[in-house]
């Protein structure tokens, strides 16, 4: 077997003769995988983790309000961008293309709504905050193509490209496209971490600070909850703040997501990955941690130029094994969140749930094209009528998975203010101005098809 030393001496050499890439990434990459094999510690002591304090996890509640004079406002916002990472494909849903270009509501995809939001906040307060996106090589061209027709918006709209990596054959460590896989299928995008060199390689980090741009508000491009706020953003300015993660309480659905937790003097983001076995319950408790992170995260740029020259963002590794037309690849990825320890006054703001609307699989596009949610101005508003605080748990069965599926098998989308749960598997259609409330379940066997009839008032049943 080669040793580290060899295989990385080795790596380098092959790296050095991928010319699809460029000499950063190329950097980028060797130092990776160096770090990886040199096998830094991603477990943490048990022993050391401490509860933040409410200096460090801040409640949105006790944020000053923003000042009343618009021209104050305008100010602030200024000095902001907003960032969507728009890296991932809608295949886990059935589309192709980008994802951020599936149809959310009223015919409106992700990118429209964020594009109508800033649209108006720029209209509102005559300021010119501008929208990035960060695109991978799989979302690239065709986001290229579709943010024309946004030419006409008072918005600038700048993309950029994450980096892109060749996946490691598994056994001897030597890059796939090395191996003759030239595709797209040799390659991968390593994670939302790389936002931080992608945004200085790429040039826009500098072009932004000459402008008088100083925080970017960066978040996933499907979660719905994750517009502007200025009360976060007046905060981070006035307290030198230079990141903030916004968490949001923990339900029994959220019992996998990181966490954060004060850990020898800095805060810092626990994933499950670090959790060493004996803990792992104790992690997805509740009552002990209490909050996750949303990927709501808010982050000065100068401190983002210094830390990205200095080399110093050197976020937990996390191995993603893969296969490739038989051939097991690994692919390492780091998480934006693990950077939170690098900052100076870095915090988490503990926000309302409703900053957290993703929409990851047909259950979700369910929530949001429901009467539970209205559209006011690109922004999806929950409906006042619904009294619990917690959505209804949805379960759709593999039919519905398909975006297109989903949307041929509802008439159009049942009213459900009241309802708490729903289970659907099998052959089920759904016809027009249906009400479902409680607890339902409808679950047809194999072979049989359910057409439920318009109108219909479904309530803690079962078929």
């Amino acid at each position: 077997m080669a040793t580290d030393t060899e295989k990385i001496s080795q790596l380098k050499s092959s790296v050095a003769n991928l010319n699809q890439i460029s000499e950063s990434e190329k950097t980028g990459f060797v130092s990776l995988v160096s770090r990886y094999l040199s096998g830094e510690a991603q477990q943490v002591e048990w022993s050391k983790i401490q509860t933040p304090t409410d200096e460090i996890v801040v409640p949105y509640d006790t944020l000053e309000s923003t000042p009343e004079d618009p021209e104050e406002t305008k100010k602030l916002l200024d000095k902001l961008v907003v960032l969507k990472l728009n890296g991932g494909l809608g295949t886990t849903m059935g589309c192709t293309g980008p994802k951020s270009v599936i149809e959310v509501r009223n015919g409106l995809t992700f990118l429209d709504l964020i594009v109508i939001q800033i649209e108006n906040l720029n209209k509102k307060y005559g300021c010119s905050v501008p929208l990035l996106l960060m695109n991978s090589f799989n979302t690239h061209d065709d986001t290229q193509k579709i943010i024309e027709k946004y030419s006409n918006s008072n918005i600038e709209i700048h993309t950029f490209n994450q980096s892109q990596y060749p996946r490691l054959v598994a056994d001897d460590f030597v890059p796939l496209p090395s191996k003759g896989h030239t595709d797209k299928d040799g390659w991968y995008p390593p994670g939302h971490g790389d936002v931080f060199p992608s945004l200085k390689n790429s040039g826009k980090l500098d072009a932004l600070l000459s402008q008088g741009k100083e925080y970017v508000f960066a978040a996933n491009s499907d979660n719905l909850g994750a517009v502007v706020d200025l009360k976060i953003l007046n905060h981070l300015i006035r307290n030198k703040n230079e990141y903030c993660m916004e968490v949001t309480p923990k339900t029994l659905a959220d019992v996998k997501g990181g966490t954060l937790i004060s850990y020898e003097g800095k805060v810092q983001l626990l994933e499950i990955a670090q959790v060493p076995d004996q803990h792992v319950n104790e992690f997805k408790s509740i009552e002990k941690f209490k909050i996750f992170n949303t990927n709501n995260l808010w982050v000065n740029l100068k401190a983002i130029k210094r830390l990205v020259e200095a080399d110093a963002l050197k976020m937990e590794i996390i191995p993603n094994p893969k296969e490739v037309d038989g051939v097991k690849v690994l692919q390492l990825e780091t998480a934006a969140g693990a950077a939170i320890k690098f900052f100076d006054h870095a915090i988490g703001i503990n926000v309302p749930r409703s900053r957290f609307l993703p929409v990851k699989a047909s259950s979700d596009l369910l929530l949001v094209q429901s009467d539970l949610y209205t559209l006011v101005d690109g922004f999806v508003i929950r409906n006042p009528a619904r009294t619990n605080p917690a959505n209804p748990s949805i379960e759709l069965g593999p039919e519905f998975k398909k975006v297109a599926n989903f949307l041929s098998r509802f008439k159009s989308i049942p009213s459900i203010i009241e309802l708490d749960s729903l289970k659907v598997a099998g052959d089920v259609w759904f016809g027009a101005n249906i009400t479902l409330k409680g607890k339902v379940s409808i679950v047809v066997k194999s072979g049989v098809k359910l057409e439920i009839p318009d109108g219909n008032c479904s309530s803690k049943q079962g078929n």
